[in-house]
């Protein structure tokens, strides 16, 4: 008798979330001028406009960004903005 082999799917990561100007506020603690600001000065990562009057975050660039700016505290005054 043959033995069934399992096999494993390779890992497929979950899909890219897009996120509104007021979840992304949310998330980082910052307000919405701030982050614009953020973004003029190239320290932000800069929205996707999904729309003339729409636009949308990445949500691994918000999550990378906020572990960015954390690991750059430790232990240091560091400006970000």
């Amino acid at each position: 008798m043959a033995e069934c082999e399992a096999q494993e799917a390779p890992f497929e990561e979950p899909p890219d979330r897009l996120l509104r100007i007021a979840e992304v506020s949310r998330r980082v603690g910052l307000c919405k001028a701030m982050i614009y600001r953020l973004i003029s000065r190239e320290k932000f990562p800069r929205p996707f406009k999904v729309s003339p009057g729409a636009s949308r975050w990445s949500e691994r660039a918000v999550v990378a960004w906020i572990a960015d700016v954390r690991d750059g505290f430790e232990g240091k005054r560091r400006k970000f903005w």
